[in-house]
């Protein structure tokens, strides 16, 4: 029997899914974490990660709900039990399309566009799944490590992210030509497990369970073996794991005035890792480089989906702000305002045709599950991510300069001068003052605040750098096509397609 037979067919324990304050209890673990110089005593409950915390609590929350239920969960053949949609593992294109939904639902009822909760992660297991044989070759138990964590985070519904990006120090030297602890390696093994020293950064591991950690490292020369070359799972509480935060985005002025920066934040963590124990159970591979350089080259191969799927619904946020700007003003019957909302749609549906395509024409993964198509997939992503800065500054223009020169809420509600913004803010009878000034705040944190800005660098880096983007389209595009169709018209001789 195929491991994805005995995920399906032999359950270890009974399934579940969290309801939101049992995932708010899980996160209070006694792990250490800073932000703004302040240790944080509960992270639920913390000013910086409260709105955050909340929105993933929701979200678990949701699949317990009637009318949510549905959508966010699927019915265990097995067990008779209700599990996640997100971290279910496609066999088909259903599955997929059913994950769509589930992110788009989610976002719908936040109300923002959130990327790290978690299903966005799961695929990356999947794909070191898909590398289990060559996994094996280096230690057999690589690989029932790895099938032990996929159907652990299937049976507990555990908030599980992704870590990879180094401090990175000086990249024209080795890592051990200065303070080796620039990029994350193992300094020691033991009969337990493996000393890890180092740092990585890590979008929401503050509120997380557990993180795959991975190596950045791509051109590791005629290394064969590496303490660099080292991928495992982290509990976020583990000892000497500490979580150095960037400042949050919430409490800089008022919700009122910054719905989705104080709403929506993902607050980013350096996790420094200060002689951390990695049981040998919970690493996934180690030392071996060919095995590290396959791993980075493949790990998007599902994950990219659910990435790019959020960006879709960014050009959405845009599209519905540009809009209802234009039709308040009048504008929205001139074609060059049209024309500007039409390139927000090409835009948009560019990402959905990818995306369409991808599981149109997804195909089997080496260990049996469906995998989008690889190239329309990563050709989506260079499309989306590429795109973005253009689109926010068009989606700027059909907005109008008034959103970054709006007074703020508090002079909507002072009785000195509520009436004159009354009077300078009602556009006509279907949009009050009140309305006017939402959409303009709102507008205005999606397209010019410091977290607008923040979600503009994050998507263009979040899964690789753009460079890696391009190269990882040029690995995947099938160029046989368009050489014989060269070789014919040209009349070239059968060597020039060796």
């Amino acid at each position: 029997m195929s491991f994805i037979e005995d995920i399906e067919c032999l359950i270890w324990r009974v399934c579940m899914l969290r309801t939101g304050d049992e995932y708010r209890e899980s996160i209070r673990d006694g792990r250490e974490v800073w932000i703004d110089g302040e240790k944080v005593t509960d992270v639920p409950s913390h000013p910086a990660f409260k709105p955050i915390v909340d929105i993933r609590a929701r979200i678990y929350d949701m699949a317990h709900e009637e009318a949510h239920q549905e959508a966010m969960s699927y019915v265990d053949e097995a067990t008779g039990e209700r599990n996640c949609i997100g971290f279910k593992l496609p066999h088909t294109q259903a599955d997929w399309q059913a994950k769509r939904q589930a992110i788009k639902r989610i976002m719908y009822d936040v109300g923002a566009v959130v990327t790290r909760v978690g299903d966005e992660t799961a695929g990356e297991m999947w794909s070191l799944y898909d590398g289990s044989d060559m996994l094996n070759k280096v230690d057999p138990r690589f690989g029932a490590n790895i099938e032990r964590h996929i159907q652990r985070v299937l049976e507990t519904d555990t908030f599980h992210v992704s870590a990879n990006t180094d401090p990175k120090g000086d990249r024209s030297k080795r890592p051990q030509d200065q303070d080796p602890d620039m990029l994350l390696h193992a300094v020691k093994e033991t009969d337990e497990g493996i000393i890890v020293r180092g740092a990585k950064y890590e979008t929401a591991a503050a509120y997380a369970n557990q993180a795959f950690v991975k190596p950045t490292i791509a051109n590791w020369g005629d290394q064969e073996l590496s303490d660099y070359a080292l991928g495992f799972i982290c509990p976020m509480n583990a000892p000497g794991l500490k979580h150095i935060c960037r400042s949050g985005f919430a409490g800089r002025g008022s919700a009122e005035d910054y719905p989705l920066s104080n709403r929506a934040d993902e607050i980013d963590t350096l996790l420094v890792f200060d002689n951390v124990l990695i049981p040998w159970e919970d690493v996934l591979f180690y030392q071996h480089t060919k095995a590290a350089t396959f791993i980075r080259g493949t790990l998007h191969r599902y994950s990219a989906l659910a990435f790019v799927e959020r960006i879709q619904h960014i050009a959405d946020l845009m599209i519905g702000t540009a809009l209802h700007n234009v039709r308040q003003t009048g504008l929205d019957s001139q074609q060059a305002v049209r024309e500007k909302i039409a390139q927000l749609i090409c835009y948009r549906e560019g990402i959905d045709a990818h995306l369409t395509a991808a599981i149109a024409m997804a195909e089997p993964s080496p260990n049996g599950l469906l995998m989008p198509n690889q190239s329309f997939l990563y050709t989506g992503r260079v499309h989306a991510c590429s795109q973005l800065p253009a689109m926010m500054h068009i989606a700027r223009e059909l907005c109008g300069g008034q959103i970054c020169v709006t007074p703020s809420a508090a002079d909507f509600a002072n009785p000195d001068t509520q009436p004159w913004l009354e009077k300078f803010y009602s556009v006509n009878e279907r949009w009050s003052s009140g309305d006017r000034r939402r959409l303009l705040a709102f507008g205005r944190d999606l397209l010019n605040s410091d977290y607008a800005g923040h979600k503009v660098t994050f998507q263009l880096f979040a899964q690789s750098p753009p460079f890696a983007h391009l190269n990882t389209v040029y690995n995947n595009f099938d160029f046989e096509g368009p050489l014989s169709f060269v070789k014919k018209a040209a009349g070239l001789s059968d060597r020039v397609m060796d």
